[in-house]
């Protein structure tokens, strides 16, 4: 089982977004030291839920502080950037790093991000395939490589990928159109935690049904890559404490305070409703769904996830209390009281 720490850089009321940003990197060396596989950043822009604003940046400075973990963006938002710059930059966190860094990326959502960066509606509402498709090619090259575009929204003549790298994204999947863009490409999906056990089964299941689909392979596809793949990552909120009824009800006190305004920043770029979300019973299902208690229910609600789904990555939203010295702790305390009880015995 490989469990990594999820990071949104939230923006709890009363921090500022630098504070945020230094303590989520020190989160990440702390997460290292703790024994976690890897750390995933996010991306927001214009509001207070997450402060990052370009995750491979972030990813950089913690990359540069640590040594072992690996970093990751969950995600860097494809909708609001040109492919070939995001492989460039990821290409030169891969050389870097020693190859510690993974690109996630996400399709994102029809906000305001559209106008301010200017790629617009189109290219969120039509667009992401040939993006991906574009950062894919770019990441899928040994020195000497070069890159050319054809498409609706991008065209240029053949260029060389200068660094090159092999790398292959993680792709954040909230719809059944995105699952069947990943499995199509042989490319992992990153599950949210806003779903549970059952939803994240059904679309490991859409995907193995799609990628076995040989029938629907884009034209030249290699039948290799239709095999389904088990590097699938999930985030859950991951929390402990003394007891259950502790974890839980120093979460319910928490969250609320960073998600109703958080949320309340998502503004759509063509006036259309914004989602509503009934932030108390969201909290109630993230801490009956996740791994929120005590150290032996972490334990068993991250074994009934692997046993429910088959997935073998979580990664754990651990901000969740809001205070940076109780974030760290609680890095600390899954590290030693959780982590090693999901580790398979090594062998002799």
């Amino acid at each position: 089982m490989r469990v990594g720490v999820f990071l949104v850089a939230a923006g709890f009321p009363g921090r500022s977004p630098g504070e945020v940003l230094r303590d989520t990197v020190e989160a990440v060396a702390a997460a290292e030291e703790a024994g976690f596989d890897d750390a995933w950043i996010a991306e927001h822009h214009f509001m207070s839920y997450g402060v990052c604003p370009s995750a491979v940046t972030l990813a950089g400075v913690a990359l540069g502080r640590t040594s072992r973990i690996r970093v990751g963006t969950a995600v860097s938002v494809l909708s609001t950037r040109h492919p070939v710059d995001l492989a460039e930059q990821a290409a030169i966190l891969d050389a870097a790093s020693g190859g510690r860094f993974t690109l996630g990326v996400g399709r994102g959502g029809p906000w305001v991000d559209l106008e301010v960066f200017g790629t617009g509606l189109d290219r969120f509402e039509r667009g992401f395939a040939e993006s991906l498709d574009l950062l894919c090619a770019a990441l899928d090259r040994d020195d000497g490589g070069t890159v050319a575009a054809d498409g609706e929204f991008f065209r240029f003549r053949e260029v060389p990928v200068v660094p090159a790298a092999r790398m292959r994204p993680v792709v954040a999947c909230t719809s059944a159109g995105t699952v069947a863009l990943a499995a199509e490409r042989g490319l992992p999906m990153l599950l949210g935690m806003h779903v549970g056990d059952e939803e994240k089964a059904a679309m490991i299941r859409a995907y193995g049904d799609r990628a076995r689909a040989g029938m629907d392979a884009p034209a030249g596809a290699s039948p290799s890559r239709w095999e389904g793949h088990a590097g699938h990552v999930a985030a859950a909120v991951g929390y402990v404490a003394d007891s259950t009824a502790q974890a839980v009800r120093e979460l319910k006190a928490s969250m609320p305070r960073w998600l109703e305004p958080g949320l309340a920043g998502y503004v759509p770029v063509d006036g259309r409703p914004r989602p509503q979300r009934d932030i108390s019973g969201y909290v109630d299902f993230l801490c009956a769904t996740h791994p929120v208690g005590s150290a032996d229910h972490c334990v068993a609600s991250i074994e009934r996830t692997a046993a429910a789904t088959g997935l073998k990555h979580l990664i754990l939203m651990v901000e969740g209390a809001g205070e940076h010295a109780r974030t760290l702790e609680n890095i600390t305390r899954l590290g030693t009281e959780v982590l090693p009880r999901l580790r398979e015995p090594e062998q002799p």
